[in-house]
């Protein structure tokens, strides 16, 4: 008897846990400094956030400059000599400017360099040239460099928090890409 009535209880338990686990964390007062693949924000205090459609509408009307934060992964240090790097390609939103590395939550200054020149190379150095940041679904680093680019003095940042996991799932299309240089 006592088994028929904790069912509907247990059941009830498990419908509620994942709906819990999948709330929005708020906004932090800083930048994110670890666990950078993690549940993000619903918001980004003074950027407009966008869903996979928004973003979609924006890159065909060819309205902004898309930038792509995603980690580059560096040539581990160790590999016996002789042996042959080849980078991991990136497929990235189509005309996408990728500056890797740019969204941790501290950057060294030739990495903050870095993301203001790229900036001001992307938009022609046009501060309210409307600007979408994006990396990777549940990625800080795109949130912590749409944040940046806001200190910086960029006005019309959106935040693209599905990345190019929320590009693909919509079958858009992708291409190879290249880091900007330094």
């Amino acid at each position: 008897m006592m088994w028929k009535l904790a069912r509907p209880i247990v059941a009830l338990l498990l419908l509620t846990i994942p709906a819990h686990a999948q709330e929005k964390p708020p906004e932090p007062e800083g930048y994110r400094t670890d666990n950078y693949r993690a549940p993000v924000p619903a918001t980004l205090t003074g950027a407009r956030v966008l869903a996979t459609e928004d973003a979609q509408a924006i890159w065909r009307a060819g309205r902004a400059v898309f930038i792509d934060v995603l980690p580059r992964p560096p040539k581990p240090p160790n590999l016996p000599e002789g042996t042959i790097w080849r980078d991991k390609p990136r497929s990235n939103i189509p005309g996408s400017v990728w500056l890797p590395d740019t969204g941790y939550g501290t950057l060294a200054a030739a990495t903050e360099d870095y993301l203001r020149e790229g900036l001001a190379r992307a938009t022609g150095g046009d501060k309210a040239k409307q600007v979408v940041i994006y990396c990777l679904a549940d990625c800080w680093m795109s949130w912590n460099a749409a944040k940046r680019a806001l200190s910086y003095g960029y006005s019309n940042v959106a935040w693209y928090p599905d990345g190019t996991d929320g590009w693909q799932r919509a079958n858009l299309p992708v291409e190879d890409s290249q880091p900007l240089p330094h």
